[in-house]
């Protein structure tokens, strides 16, 4: 690039350039550099219109001759995009691009989540219970799963009342909670009183033959 005329050099030796002439310079290169290496006949974004112009099918751009379009594959603004494209070939076929170059490290087996389609509320009795010996109050729970899934078991647990959402919370009452796919869940609303976990004060069973689950629970004081 010609600086010997420019205004404040010496005779002789180069000017300063200004940004907007090192552009031109930089671009000028780069288009001599492509013209050199890239085949456009294995281009797959550039296209010739009607009026003898080139675009770039990736950025969408337009382009007066093959030089321009070719300086313009070298710029930040179409490698930007030839990544962005290739990541997301990359996701399509299931693997991300930093997945692809790294090595794979070994990986634990998982557990295939379980899905059931419910099938309604199972039935189920409820008997009020007393401890002949220690006159102890409580519950019997019978629910019926006749369709239960094969290897499944029904599971329970005690929730308090400010753990639901169905209800307004009363704090004089708690709920034991029984579930067993495919079935809905069922929860039974009794007294907040201390339950005796003591053996043979609660217990549970599940009958595998008849598919029947059975709770019993007694309260360590006598409730009326």
């Amino acid at each position: 690039m010609d600086r010997q005329n420019r205004v404040g050099s010496k005779i002789g030796s180069g000017g300063v350039a200004g940004q907007s002439e090192s552009n031109v310079d930089r671009r000028e290169r780069l288009r001599k550099l492509a013209l050199e290496t890239i085949d456009l006949a294995k281009d797959p974004y550039i296209l010739k219109n009607h009026l003898g112009s080139y675009e770039c099918k990736l950025c969408l751009t337009l382009h007066t001759n093959e030089g321009s379009y070719l300086a313009h594959t070298q710029g930040k603004k179409h490698q930007a995009n030839l990544a962005r494209r290739a990541a997301r070939e990359a996701r399509e076929q299931g693997l991300s691009a930093p997945q692809a170059a790294a090595p794979q490290a070994p990986t634990m087996a998982l557990v295939p989540k379980k899905h059931f389609l419910k099938i309604g509320r199972p039935g189920y009795t409820v008997t009020k219970v007393r401890d002949p010996d220690t006159r102890q109050h409580g519950f019997l729970f019978r629910i019926e799963y006749p369709q239960i899934k094969d290897g499944e078991r029904p599971r329970h647990r005690f929730m308090g009342a400010y753990e639901q959402r169905q209800e307004v919370p009363n704090r004089d009452f708690q709920y034991v909670v029984v579930a067993a796919e495919p079935y809905e869940t069922v929860a039974f609303k009794i007294p907040a009183k201390e339950v005796d976990m003591g053996e043979g004060k609660f217990f549970t069973f599940w009958d595998a033959e008849t598919r029947q689950y059975a709770l019993q629970m007694l309260y360590r004081s006598a409730y009326q």
